[in-house]
């Protein structure tokens, strides 16, 4: 499995990527074009396409925030799933604490994605959590905060919480 950090739009590996990401996330919990072409150029943010024997398998949008990897978007080609993909790359990046976002497991969908991530060590805390949104259009939603190897404490939660709003969402360009 082969992890390329994209930097630049105008790949062909970027627009395979751009499109699982459209069939991935709802609308309101996508990045503007234009807004995730201005943060590939920040440090901290990192767009990798994971390939295995030069075939895209998948994606992780992750944020170092210094201490912890914030996985801001993650998702796998449907004909990828079930093969362990989602973990072996999940695996490949737990040299950090890992934080993430998923919506609460109130459908059989959700219920499926937390229990996912449990099996992959991850631990639901006990934060309420809104995430702000991102178009202008949209509303803030609430989301449940999943850490991994161990649940966030008040201060490390904090620490997330104010990346998120200080630097991931001031990051979006709104068109």
């Amino acid at each position: 499995m082969d992890i390329i950090r994209i930097t630049k739009t105008g790949s062909e590996l970027y627009t395979k990527a751009m499109e699982l990401y459209k069939i991935s996330f709802p609308e309101h919990e996508q990045r503007l074009s234009a807004s995730q072409a201005e943060i590939m150029g920040n440090d901290a943010y990192h767009f990798d396409a994971i390939c295995d024997n030069g075939r895209f398998v998948g994606e992780i949008l992750y944020w170092d925030i210094g201490g912890a990897y914030y996985i801001e978007h993650f998702c796998v080609m449907p004909e990828k799933r079930n093969m362990h993909y989602g973990q072996r790359i999940l695996d490949a990046y737990a040299d950090m604490p890992l934080i993430l976002e998923i919506d609460p497991p109130t459908d059989e969908t959700a219920q499926r994605r937390k229990h996912f991530y449990e099996r992959c060590g991850f631990t639901e805390n006990p934060y309420k959590h809104i995430h702000p949104p991102y178009r202008r259009e949209n509303s803030g939603h609430e989301l449940v905060v999943m850490s991994s190897p161990e649940p966030l404490t008040p201060e490390q939660y904090e620490t997330f919480r104010c990346f998120l709003c200080n630097v991931v969402m001031l990051s979006l360009i709104h068109i």
